[in-house]
């Protein structure tokens, strides 16, 4: 993306961390801090390194969370807890941001995700204008991640190629190992470009797509596989997504959050 369209782009986008208290898995993951700092913060400063967008703004249902928030420096924006999703929540507090064009929704449980990554889906929805959102793939290569439900498959066709990167369509998202060979081969996880693509919990919406949200039709296939973006393909809505070479790992288990803890500690010993 040369300069002149990162401009363009950054006053055109802004990036919403949904972020709540009452997580299950992981209770008040927002606000863990053996790093010395709330993984929330981290994640804010992960999507302040992207360079295609104006703004990063919390929505909240927390009190704790927006303190926390406006301690590091940050703005959030108050919503109430009967968000459904993170979209939800942001749908609520779409009168109270900014008013960007394109807005990339970054779950807060995201702290190592790439400002390259978030620029590429903003890079993505610009390039397909009849797309109304956007999000980010990555190849499965072994077998183990494409049995496993957690590891949400992605179906593709090609839609156009930029001097970023191949842009796909997502026509289905799935937990089940899609799309199904006949007769499966190991062969098949090494293919280009790939058949199997696990999708990146991201996403960059036209403005326009979060206002009309709370009137989209119900889905079944949402409500079946337990994935909100199943809404966007029952309703019509084209998907542009674009590849990353690995995914962050999200923080969702006490592990990750272990794991994540160390990985962080030893960065800042080595620098």
């Amino acid at each position: 993306m040369d300069a002149s369209t990162q401009t363009t782009a950054a006053n055109r986008a802004v990036i919403v961390i949904p972020a709540r208290l009452a997580s299950t898995r992981l209770p008040r993951k927002m606000l863990l801090a053996e790093t010395g700092h709330p993984l929330i913060e981290h994640t804010y400063r992960a999507a302040c390194r992207a360079t295609a967008t104006a703004e990063v703004v919390v929505v909240t249902d927390s009190d704790e969370i927006a303190r926390a928030v406006d301690a590091f420096g940050g703005k959030a924006v108050m919503t109430s807890p009967e968000a459904t999703s993170g979209t939800a929540r942001i749908v609520e507090a779409l009168g109270h941001l900014p008013p960007a064009d394109i807005i990339v929704n970054l779950q807060g449980d995201e702290p190592e995700l790439a400002g390259e990554a978030i620029d590429l889906a903003v890079t993505a929805l610009t390039a397909c204008p009849e797309a109304g959102v956007s999000t980010l793939v990555t190849p499965i290569r072994d077998e183990a991640g494409l049995a496993e439900p957690s590891r949400v498959k992605a179906v593709l066709t090609p839609w156009t190629t930029t001097a970023a990167a191949d842009i796909w369509r997502a026509i289905y998202f799935s937990r089940a190992p899609v799309p199904a060979a006949r007769s499966f081969s190991p062969d098949l996880l090494a293919a280009e470009p790939p058949y199997y693509w696990q999708h990146v919990g991201i996403y960059a919406y036209r403005r326009s797509v979060l206002e009309q949200w709370d009137s989209l039709p119900p889905s079944r296939l949402a409500d079946l596989e337990s994935l909100e973006q199943l809404r966007l393909v029952e309703a019509g809505i084209p998907i542009a997504a674009a590849a990353i070479a690995e995914s962050a790992p999200g923080i969702d288990t006490p592990a990750d959050y272990a794991a994540f803890v160390a990985r962080t500690r030893a960065a800042a010993s080595a620098s």
